[in-house]
């Protein structure tokens, strides 16, 4: 699958997810989560979006999973949720999600899910992150540590 699907592709899309749907811009701040979280436990997290430009717009807020595990081969970025919200010109609004133990586990050579110990990187944006979108502009991330 390398360089099949975005799970796993290093190089740069030609059109992103949500290229260009937008009359106005977005921009994303304050994301809360734990800094440390035991295996089998579900994480809640927010996000803070507020629309910065001049008309009223829908924006769809994705949140992505990076495992920064060396050892064994996981996908470079995986969605775990979205949403789709509406914001008028200058509104800004707090988005709570909840990732579930499965959403933080990875698939192991026999097929199964596991939950590896480590540094996970949670993101939320307009886009994958480490890309910029035209109308969303950024994404935010933070490290967790999973026990």
């Amino acid at each position: 699958m390398n360089n099949r699907t975005y799970r796993y592709f290093k190089g740069t899309p030609l059109y992103r997810f949500g290229y260009g749907l937008s009359y106005t811009t977005f921009k994303y701040q304050h994301l809360t989560i734990p800094s440390v979280i035991k295996r089998g436990k579900a994480m809640k997290l927010s996000v803070t979006v507020k629309n910065t430009g001049q008309v009223a717009g829908d924006e769809v807020v994705q949140i992505y999973v990076t495992h920064n595990h060396t050892h064994i081969k996981v996908p470079l970025k995986a969605l775990k949720g979205f949403t789709r919200i509406f914001l008028k010109a200058g509104e800004q609004r707090i988005l709570n999600f909840t990732l579930l133990p499965d959403d933080l586990a990875v698939t192991n050579v026999n097929g199964e899910l596991v939950l590896l110990k480590g540094k996970i990187t949670i993101s939320a944006g307009g886009c994958q992150p480490g890309e910029l979108n035209i109308t969303s502009g950024n994404s935010v991330s933070n490290t967790i540590t999973l026990l």
